[in-house]
């Protein structure tokens, strides 16, 4: 296969679930596919070769924060984020755009580009599309993602119709910025929950064409139901033949009701960040190691699962580290929950290709852990 081509390998007959390939130029990434976040070039308590154990395909990594901190030049005399972080499987940069525009009382913006306050020291900056192509093709990841403006939830329509078009032509001006020919360019479809302003970015960004589609603007607020009710028709107007990312999104139950409509990617800080709260997904549901009965359970955290934290833990030891704030306890539960959401969309991905993800799916939403995700 050529750099970035997307080989769909099998379809779900009564879904629109899909397993396929993707070729970047540190490997292929199977879909559908959880990514992992390392905000700042670490996916926070867990090394690198632990990511690689727990079956991570593709690591993201934040262009916001790692122009903040240590800069995008450091990282790219440091020979880029592969080197810099010592990870030899596919990257993914997003391009900020969330991020700045979640500070949104320390901007302005303009259809030139944004200026943003540093969270660091204060400073001023300012972004055009150019510029965010410019850092991410320093930082060296091997899919990028345009500048984008994401709205919140809610928003006036008129404020949601505005983002859509300033992100479809920052999608354009991106495109024609970008020069690596080792880096895939996503373009972000943006619209909220407006069934007609997601079709025309849609439509817009597929005019210009990319090699892969984030589908943004999710994950803000919005009602579980109202997203994939909004979420469908996005999938079935993108190009068939490119990956579709959605953006932010990491609870298994969106994840694989997502992946019936089509979705290959997917990314969110949910498994590390509840790990560090001390709590762990599981095939019963989510467990809070706080729990006092936790104290003398001396069973497997999950007994369904076969990962490290699982295989060689008791549930009272791993409460013990949560109780006494040890730095242990958040690693071995982000290794689990990492664990679980990879296995949950490769075993999404055999059932695909078996033919049978319309039961895999109904098997989870009948199975106990459901209601809690």
């Amino acid at each position: 296969m050529a750099l970035f081509d997307f080989d769909v390998t099998a379809t779900d007959k009564r879904t629109s679930a899909r397993a396929a390939t993707f070729t970047t130029a540190h490997g292929p990434v199977e879909t559908p596919v959880f990514m992992p976040v390392g905000t700042r070039a670490t996916v926070k308590g867990v090394t690198t070769p632990q990511l690689a154990d727990v079956g991570a395909q593709v690591v993201l990594a934040n262009a916001y924060h790692l122009f903040l901190r240590p800069g995008a030049e450091i990282v790219e005399r440091a020979g880029g984020l592969h080197r810099f972080m010592n990870w030899d499987r596919a990257i993914l940069t997003d391009s900020g755009g969330f991020q700045i525009f979640s500070l949104a009382d320390t901007l302005t913006l303009s259809d030139d580009g944004v200026r943003f306050r540093s969270i660091v020291d204060g400073a001023w900056h300012f972004w055009s599309p150019e510029d965010n192509v410019r850092i991410q093709e320093q930082l060296g990841a091997d899919i990028i993602m345009q500048l984008d403006q994401c709205p919140p939830y809610p928003a006036e329509r008129a404020a949601v119709a505005t983002a859509v078009s300033r992100s479809a032509e920052w999608a354009r001006r991106c495109k024609d910025a970008h020069c690596r020919e080792d880096q895939a360019l996503f373009g972000i479809v943006q619209g909220g929950v407006h069934a007609d302003l997601r079709a025309e970015s849609v439509e817009r960004l597929a005019d210009i064409g990319f090699f892969g589609y984030g589908i943004g603007g999710y994950s803000v607020g919005e009602p579980h139901d109202l997203m994939l009710e909004s979420l469908s028709p996005v999938c079935e107007s993108l190009p068939a033949d490119r990956p579709r990312y959605l953006m932010g999104v990491g609870s298994p139950t969106a994840m694989l009701e997502a992946i019936a409509l089509g979705v290959d990617m997917f990314d969110c800080v949910l498994p590390t960040r509840t790990a560090r709260l001390g709590t762990a997904f599981s095939s019963r549901g989510r467990l809070n190691l706080r729990n006092a009965r936790f104290a003398r359970d001396f069973g497997p955290l999950d007994p369904a699962c076969s990962c490290d934290t699982c295989t060689g833990y008791p549930r009272a030891y791993l409460r013990h580290l949560v109780k006494t704030k040890e730095m242990l306890g958040a690693t071995l539960l982000s290794v689990h929950n990492l664990h679980f959401l990879l296995d949950l969309t490769r075993r999404a991905r055999d059932a695909v290709i078996a033919g049978e993800y319309a039961a895999f799916l109904e098997e989870w939403r009948t199975s106990a852990a459901h209601d809690d995700y």
